[in-house]
């Protein structure tokens, strides 16, 4: 067993399941709906916290536009207000606006998109206006199910007060990351998860 392998058994010891918010996003198998979510929540969480995303998704709900379709539908000027309470709105509404026109008409829906490969995809989703390694890795990886280690500053925290590595570029750390992990969307949600929990619980 490898450091990395131990240090997974050693937060999954400790936390046990993913709680909150990654109750949804480590469960499986998610409903189209909740994928949906998924995606929406990637793009909200951008340099804000899980309480302020939580506000903007409930505003979604409230005038019934939870769903990419119903996103795609509102354009911006509707949109921007709505998810206002995370930050960076104006921006964050064009993002969502330009991947839900890739994912509806670009991929033809959600269950295509699933079926694309997971490098080809990652590189599409990159060129999007707002979409960064790790909400590419994000979406790719909760939902998606497609396994895309997906790295934040949690992570880089962490392995850096392990020392577990010296490179803590992305690139660099989802590679440690996945090399020296078993390839499974499941292993990849769950481990993620703990480390950001982890993380949080230390800041307090």
């Amino acid at each position: 067993m490898n450091v990395f392998e131990k240090l997974y058994k050693e937060l999954k010891k400790k936390y046990g399941l993913p709680k909150g918010q990654w109750k949804l996003w480590c469960k499986r198998p998610k409903t189209k709906r909740e994928r949906e979510e998924v995606i929406v929540g990637a793009v909200l969480t951008q340099r804000t916290n899980w309480k302020n995303v939580e506000m903007a998704l409930g505003n979604l709900r409230k005038v019934k536009a939870d769903s990419l379709e119903a996103i795609h539908c509102l354009g911006k000027r509707k949109l921007a207000p709505l998810i206002k309470p995370s930050g960076f709105y104006r921006a964050k509404a064009d993002c969502l606006l330009g991947l839900a026109r890739f994912i509806l008409k670009d991929c033809q829906g959600l269950g295509n998109m699933k079926k694309s490969d997971r490098k080809k995809l990652r590189g599409q989703l990159l060129e999007l206006k707002g979409i960064g390694p790790e909400t590419a890795d994000s979406i790719l990886l909760y939902a998606l199910d497609k396994p895309s280690f997906v790295v934040d500053e949690y992570t880089r925290r962490l392995v850096e007060k392990r020392g577990l590595a010296k490179d803590l570029s992305y690139a660099s750390l989802q590679k440690v990351f996945e090399e020296s992990l078993k390839r499974d969307f499941r292993l990849y949600q769950d481990f993620h998860a703990l480390v950001v929990i982890d993380g949080k619980n230390q800041t307090r």
